[in-house]
């Protein structure tokens, strides 16, 4: 059981694509809970989300306006919250190249301040959420994702007697996300043409039903230290562009600034630490008195191959077009037909 009648839970970013989707799955498997507060800084998407979820119906949600960049106002927003789910983040890979520190603010300092305010509060978890670029990364959001990453981790090593832990998960590109490629493709496709980066580029997927399960899995598993990685497909963005538009016209624009040609979720330097654990991998803190707490309950016990990597280009799962197709008709458009 993830939560009760007694949870009171934060979710940073509450407003994004994750947040609905956190906020909705919440609602339908714990209706009890006592309060599930939203913290974002956008007054209108707190307005609009107030609209799909009114006080009326749901007495349990909080809408709070606040920056993750402002210590003081986190640390108001976490009294009496007992579970946090870090969602905030800035994520545009070339708006990153192009606003460095705005990004380091937010993602890195921000992450910090999380940490902070909940080592002041009565917090017990912490999942924060990472993404495949954090890994190995060749662009500035995936640096400051891996510094994000860091930090969390790190926190449970200064925590002290707090019964408190802080955990990561990392996974691939959300279908039907803002500012993914399928709603890219969905829309382009009204021109007749789909611009391709490179046909020999792949992607991981995970919807966001699964996303959301993942976290609540972790909020209940977790340790505290571990990097929680999904076993899922990936895709080849040339099977979303036949997927979606079989008759456009495929331009090749080439790969752009900070892209892979393939994603990465763990690399080959992770294998020393990373574990499985069925539906998920685990990569465990390198630091020995984390992996304590993994020994003394055994689940040490079924490590990687050393040297195993897990990227979108050597996965063994790869999506078809025709799944492409019914996934695209189950999370992003009902209605939707190739053009």
């Amino acid at each position: 059981m993830t939560f009760n009648s007694s949870s009171r839970i934060l979710l940073t970013g509450g407003t994004g694509s994750f947040g609905k989707a956190f906020i909705a799955e919440t609602l339908k498997l714990f209706p009890e809970i006592q309060r599930l507060v939203i913290y974002s800084r956008d007054e209108l998407k707190q307005w609009e989300l107030q609209q799909i979820f009114p006080s009326s119906q749901f007495p349990q949600l909080r809408f709070f306006i606040g920056d993750i960049r402002d210590r003081d106002r986190l640390r108001r927003a976490l009294e009496g919250i007992d579970t946090v789910v870090h969602a905030a983040a800035l994520k545009q890979v070339p708006a990153a190249e192009y606003n460095p520190i705005e990004f380091i603010n937010t993602n890195v300092i921000g992450a910090e301040n999380v940490v902070q305010a909940c080592l002041d509060a009565d917090v017990r978890r912490v999942v924060a959420l990472s993404t495949d670029k954090a890994a190995a990364p060749i662009n500035l959001y995936g640096a400051t994702k891996l510094c994000s990453d860091k930090l969390f981790i790190a926190a449970n090593n200064i925590k002290g007697d707090r019964d408190l832990s802080f955990s990561v998960v990392r996974y691939g590109n959300v279908m039907g996300s803002r500012g993914s490629v399928i709603p890219l493709f969905l829309e382009k496709a009204k021109s007749g043409e789909l611009p391709i980066t490179d046909p020999a580029m792949t992607r991981f997927n995970i919807s966001l039903s699964e996303g959301v399960s993942m976290v609540l899995w972790s909020l209940e598993h977790a340790l505290g230290g571990e990097l929680f990685v999904p076993k899922i497909p990936s895709y080849r963005i040339i099977d979303v562009a036949e997927a979606i538009g079989p008759s456009c016209k495929k331009t090749i624009m080439g790969i752009r600034p900070g892209e892979k040609l393939h994603e990465e979720m763990i690399t080959a330097s992770d294998s020393f630490t990373t574990i499985d654990r069925g539906a998920y991998y685990a990569i465990l803190p390198s630091d020995s008195f984390l992996q304590g707490s993994y020994r003394q309950v055994g689940l040490q016990s079924n490590p990687v191959p050393l040297g195993f990597a897990y990227d979108s280009g050597s996965n063994p799962e790869f999506l078809s077009v025709e799944q492409l197709r019914a996934l695209i008709r189950e999370h992003v458009d009902p209605s939707f037909v190739p053009v």
